[in-house]
């Protein structure tokens, strides 16, 4: 797409329409109550958010786009002067609420803006959009997928957030003597609390700037501000830490619990901590980790990283396997990450290059923390990703097997493969070197 016509969650000059995804704090930086750069598109939901966040904003720059109908609209081309239609759908991102992901279709091509999603292969809100989807390409090519690659590395692997939720609920029923907090931030998670709530026929204490949020979103009867009605809380995430749970259980036996996909700390602590159990789990006492029995065919893990702290893989990302399985479904031309910050970066195209329609050459794996073993393990994914999706070449299987010979002690002589480049045949594009 021409520069100068749009920008996707970045709000400096030079565009002449916004599209914002969520309302999440690393997607509006730099959007302010007295931004005014130009129309901004956005859900329904985010727009009834709006004025929450940022008070004061000129609401009259709020377009709202209804999610699953085509909207277009014309810009003008910065390089010609001429108009150009732009046509631009929202599909559920199921992420947070109010968050969507943006196809846009126009003379440039096809291009879809994931912004941060999860879709889980139970989810029937992910099938539906999944459908939505596939629908409003029509058969047509992605040409460019930018993609939330937050977890897009084999070793990130959850369970569903139902599960997840189950879990949770399940170490508060097994701490019936505790307070419980759970570290939440100030968009998100609402699925996770309803359930705790329903789960165990209790309300949640919120903070009040929260609980406006809560009843923006029609959640009015599973949320208090009330401390006495209740002994779980969800707090601001930058108030949960070790020194809070420690000072909370100087007063009264108090529980922590992260949902995260992250885990919460380096390391889990041993301990042997006899208060936690439920017909659903047991704890290993020195690992400190907590295995979930059988849920509809699914294993959840809780970690305990400190005394006073479990840590629930509760991820409102999609791990490696639904970004495996999302663009095996979108199968764009090219697709880009638009999470470069993250401390394990990876370009999707180092796992997922196989994936695409027009074939895309191997990237290598920028990890700040892969160590030799991570890195082996890596290498191992994305050649057993390649060989599934049919496009690593028989010769390269054949030099795989040559070199794996060559370990065990027979050697091959080189000139072989030299001979086979002169009769045509055709080395392969993959480099699996590093």
């Amino acid at each position: 797409m021409e520069r100068g016509l749009i920008s996707v969650d970045r709000w400096s000059d030079g565009s002449q329409a916004y599209f914002l995804t969520h309302l999440h704090s690393d997607h509006t930086r730099g959007l302010t109550s007295s931004w005014s750069k130009g129309p901004l598109f956005c859900s329904r939901i985010t727009a009834k958010l709006f004025p929450l966040r940022f008070p004061g904003f000129d609401l009259s720059l709020l377009r709202v786009i209804d999610v699953e109908s085509w909207h277009s609209f014309s810009l003008i081309s910065p390089s010609s002067g001429s108009n150009t239609v732009l046509h631009v759908m929202a599909i559920d991102a199921h992420h947070c609420p109010g968050s969507v992901m943006f196809l846009f279709r126009g003379d440039f091509g096809c291009l879809l803006y994931t912004g941060d999603f999860r879709w889980e292969g139970t989810s029937k809100r992910a099938e539906r959009a999944r459908a939505t989807l596939l629908n409003a390409l029509q058969d047509n090519a992605v040409d460019v997928l930018y993609l939330d690659n937050t977890y897009c590395n084999p070793s990130y692997e959850f369970p569903s957030r139902e599960v997840a939720a189950q879990l949770v609920a399940d170490i508060i029923a097994a701490h019936p003597e505790h307070d419980i907090i759970i570290g939440i931030h100030d968009l998100g998670k609402e699925e996770l609390l309803v359930h705790i709530a329903r789960a165990l026929n209790i309300k949640i204490w919120v903070w009040p700037e929260r609980l406006q949020t809560m009843h923006l979103l029609g959640l009015n009867d599973v949320f208090t501000t009330k401390t006495d009605l209740t002994r779980v809380r969800a707090v601001p995430r930058y108030s949960f830490s070790i020194n809070t749970l420690e000072g909370l259980n100087s007063i009264c036996p108090t529980i922590g619990i992260m949902p995260s996909g992250l885990p919460w700390t380096v390391k889990p602590i041993e301990c042997d901590d006899k208060h936690f159990g439920s017909p659903l789990t047991h704890q290993n006492s020195k690992s400190g980790e907590i295995q979930m029995g059988n849920l509809n065919g699914n294993l959840g893990l809780v970690k305990k990283f400190h005394k006073y702290i479990f840590s629930v893989p509760y991820s409102d990302h999609s791990c490696f396997a639904e970004i495996q399985s999302f663009i095996g479904l979108v199968q764009p031309n090219n697709m880009k990450g638009i999470v470069s910050s993250s401390s394990c970066y990876v370009d999707p195209i180092y796992y997922f290059g196989c994936l695409c329609k027009a074939s895309q050459p191997a990237k290598k794996l920028h990890c700040k923390h892969e160590n030799k073993k991570g890195g082996s393990q890596a290498l191992a994914v994305r050649r057993k990703l390649y060989i599934e999706s049919g496009k690593l070449t028989k010769l390269e299987t054949q030099r795989r097997k040559d070199r794996k010979a060559d370990y065990f002690g027979v050697r091959l002589k080189r000139f072989h493969s030299l001979r086979r480049i002169q009769r045509g045949a055709k080395i392969a594009d993959i480099d699996f070197s590093d």
